[in-house]
């Protein structure tokens, strides 16, 4: 599902508890992933073709992805771990949809070029791809644990995104200290990563939607332009409260910083309050002019869980305006932001240039039948023409049936002050 969802404390998540192996497990899942919508000149659930998906919209997209994981002990202290991922659209361009969930995907030729239907196409088909996305090692001695290799990372402003049908990952060293009580330390390097742009299939009958979350092939490259190290300090001392702060040097293009603090209120059973506040600073020779301003964020949120099966929140952002630098994460071209405020489906909104946005969101578990979900964002800018609006209304079902998770979702969206469209999708996941 593409809704994020901070945890408390992202450091946590790479602590060495993950290490706690025992043996050798393997696990993974297949997927089936279909969307349509009714941008511009397409309709719901029509094929289109490749000049409709770059000119007017996406269409229909539909894929199919293979994860395959296996974790065990080396050693006493030391662990391992190995994720291969593969994708295939199954041929499903061919006949029901002209996109695909991923970039991953490369184009390839027909062989049966003779038969080609397409003359925009010149045989051309999307190709499979696979890759190992993890293989790392981690040794754990006493409170400090230290990770290398392929891996995800879950930190404000470099994470894994997860909505997607495959997710990007990242080549880093990472180092986890817990001596101090109630006190996590975490220090990282980031050398290269999968996310990036998806290079659009122009000229071919079958166009990937743009959904730069992973490089074609899974091909990992130098992350941003060369590397980052990120520090960080995670703290519950007084227990009802989470506090972390975390430093980024991302090499010639920005020093960043990201503030949080999520309050689980005792003066109201039930009541959760967070506040965020980010800070990026160009520098250097990178990818924004020098001199740039600051791009900055603060965000509040309010939660309440006090009713059984029941969660809702609404949250607050203002980004200040001329920052050089969308506050999310710079390790995919998507750019899904860890802002309480993101959306359910339209990234890219929320942390750009002068944006306030505002988010509900209302979820409910209604026993033995399904999660119901319902999200509302609203961003509003300066920009001329609202080319920096949004307006966002998602609601999704979801239902466990054994090994299978299912998804319906419906997204009503307004964006860029152009008329606003609708979409459909479908989310399969049978777990083993």
């Amino acid at each position: 599902m593409k809704l994020v969802k901070m945890s408390l404390a992202a450091a946590v998540l790479l602590g060495a508890s993950a290490f706690a192996i025992d043996n050798v497990k393997v696990s993974g899942d297949a997927k089936l992933f279909y969307g349509t919508n009714d941008m511009g000149d397409a309709s719901l659930f029509s094929k289109g073709d490749a000049v409709k998906a770059l000119t007017n919209g996406e269409g229909s997209y539909a894929d199919t992805a293979l994860r395959v994981s296996v974790t065990g002990d080396l050693a006493k202290g030391i662990s391992f771990g190995a994720t291969m991922y593969g994708v295939s659209t199954l041929g499903l361009e061919n006949n029901l949809v002209s996109n695909t969930w991923t970039g991953a995907h490369g184009i390839g030729q027909n062989s049966n070029t003779a038969f080609a239907k397409n003359a925009i196409s010149g045989g051309a088909q999307v190709n499979d791809a696979g890759w190992i996305g993890e293989l790392w090692t981690a040794a754990t001695l006493g409170k400090t644990t230290a990770k290398l290799g392929r891996m995800s990372l879950d930190t404000p402003l470099a994470f894994t995104e997860t909505w997607s049908i495959v997710p990007n990952t990242f080549e880093a060293a990472v180092l986890i200290n817990q001596d101090i009580p109630d006190t996590t330390l975490v220090g990282a390097w980031v050398g290269k990563g999968n996310g990036g742009i998806h290079t659009e299939l122009a000229g071919a009958a079958v166009v990937g939607a743009d959904f730069g979350v992973v490089n074609q092939g899974g091909t990992f490259n130098t992350f941003v332009l060369d590397g980052a190290y990120a520090a960080a300090i995670v703290n519950n001392s007084f227990k009802p409260l989470v506090a972390q702060a975390w430093y980024y040097n991302v090499v010639d293009v920005a020093d960043a910083y990201w503030l949080q603090a999520d309050w689980d209120c005792q003066l109201i059973k039930g009541v959760k309050v967070g506040v965020q506040y980010a800070d990026m600073s160009p520098k250097g020779t990178g990818i924004v002019v020098a001199g740039s301003d600051d791009s900055k964020a603060v965000a509040v949120k309010l939660a309440y869980t006090g009713v059984e099966n029941l969660n809702v929140s609404a949250a607050y952002s203002d980004r200040n305006k001329n920052g050089g630098l969308n506050v999310a994460n710079v390790a995919t071209t998507d750019a899904q932001s860890k802002l309480y405020t993101e959306s359910y489906w339209s990234y890219g909104f929320v942390g750009a240039s002068d944006a306030t946005a505002w988010n509900l969101t209302a979820e409910y578990n209604v026993k033995d039948i399904a999660k119901l979900g319902a999200y509302y964002t609203n961003v509003n800018t300066d920009w001329a023409n609202k080319s920096g609006d949004l307006s966002e209304v998602a609601v999704t079902a979801s239902k466990s049936f054994g090994p299978l998770d299912t998804t319906l979702a419906y997204i009503n969206t307004k964006a860029n002050d152009a008329n606003s469209y609708n979409t459909l999708q479908a989310y399969l996941t049978l777990n083993f």
